[in-house]
């Protein structure tokens, strides 16, 4: 069996983030930023990082006054963030926070375009406002380009995840988003799959980028927050009104942890991505495996099983070196059989095994999960 490829990032890190010169800090290359963006001023005995702030009140006539409106560490973290995504960032108390700020500034009644199969939460807030009348909700597939521009006549809000949960679908943003752009749609792009690491959907026109902070940005599996990047300095600052309002703030320990975890983004994505690559080849012979989705880059991808629902959750149960559980983007290797949430989409086969990759040895990996699909098989 072949394991199918999709198309590489459109929107990978271009040339232009080389290093240049020590006058050009923002020309150095997208892995020295990710370490040194949201760092306090270089003065003798300053710290290193940005320190934990846990305040709620502050001395009046400053930028935040109280810590809904922003905090230091929050401010801190913001600052990497849009500097690695290239936008201004909002973070905010989880991904589902993040989300539903963006579906509050929407007017009653747009017609939004979004992937047939996405993030559960996301998917099942969509369908909630469509059946109130709140939205028009119109389902496409993320991969079916042909399928996407059609939807976007008549269409206000494009809603993107590529890669998507868990089919591992890719849309090809470098058509799609232009094509919206120009019907005047506004546009949202999942990055949680593929991280600002691989791919910068702001530098194709996206208006906002999503980002799950809980997952491959923060790393490590110990956090819940979100956060949302655009280039637009009006929107930011509606999106960071909704975050006020709707109570989202996130706590300065986790902004810190989500900080440090940012740090070392490049090299966790690099060798989790190096981890897909070879076993997704080495285990696309192999007799219980019916499907691999992998889309050519990133840490995630996904298996169809030979036997259904219960070989899938016997494999799942049988791992020694990953973990079972349903989140990803860790140092940590997890995998899951998505169907066992109700919510999900009936379009994610019974089958399916969603797998994030870790930062594992890539043979302790390959060997564990042969071994579990063996004696699910058997």
């Amino acid at each position: 069996m072949t394991v199918p490829r999709g198309r590489s990032p459109v929107n990978a890190p271009p040339a232009s983030l080389a290093p240049m010169s020590d006058a050009e800090p923002q020309a150095r290359h997208l892995l020295t930023r990710v370490v040194a963006a949201g760092r306090p001023a270089r003065e003798p005995d300053a710290p290193l990082n940005a320190p934990i702030v846990p305040v709620s009140a502050l001395h009046a006539g400053g930028p935040f006054e109280y810590a809904r409106e922003g905090a230091p560490t929050t401010a801190a973290f913001e600052e990497a963030l849009g500097e690695v995504e290239g936008g201004i960032a909002i973070a905010f108390s989880s991904g589902m926070a993040a989300a539903n700020a963006v579906f509050d500034i929407w007017p009653v009644g747009v017609k939004v375009v979004a992937p047939s199969a996405a993030y559960t939460g996301v998917a099942v807030r969509l369908r909630e406002l469509d059946e109130r009348g709140a939205i028009d909700l119109c389902i496409v597939d993320a991969h079916d380009t042909e399928g996407v521009l059609t939807a976007l006549d008549g269409a206000h809000v494009l809603w993107l995840e590529s890669p998507t949960n868990p089919m591992l679908d890719v849309a090809e943003l470098d058509v799609v988003i232009p094509e919206a752009r120009s019907k005047g749609v506004f546009t949202v792009v999942d990055n949680t799959f593929a991280t600002p690491i691989l791919q910068r959907p702001l530098e194709w026109g996206v208006d906002v980028v999503l980002h799950s902070v809980t997952k491959s940005i923060s790393g490590h599996s110990d956090l819940l927050m979100g956060a949302l990047v655009t280039r637009n300095a009006e929107l930011a600052e509606k999106l960071r009104v909704r975050r006020v309002l709707l109570g989202a703030a996130p706590s300065a320990f986790d902004c810190y942890l989500a900080l440090r975890g940012l740090r070392t983004l490049g090299l966790r994505v690099e060798r989790a991505q190096s981890n897909a690559i070879a076993i997704t080849q080495a285990i696309s012979t192999h007799p219980a495996i019916t499907k691999v989705r992998y889309p050519g880059f990133g840490t995630m991808a996904a298996i169809e099983v030979v036997g259904g629902a219960d070989a899938a959750q016997r494999v799942c149960e049988s791992v020694q070196v990953w973990t079972h559980a349903t989140s990803l983007g860790g140092v940590e290797s997890l995998l899951e059989r998505r169907r066992r949430w109700p919510l999900e989409s009936p379009r994610v086969p019974d089958s399916l095994i969603r797998l994030s990759f870790g930062i594992e040895h890539e043979s302790d990996l390959r060997i564990d999960l042969q071994q579990a699909l063996t004696r699910a098989h058997s």
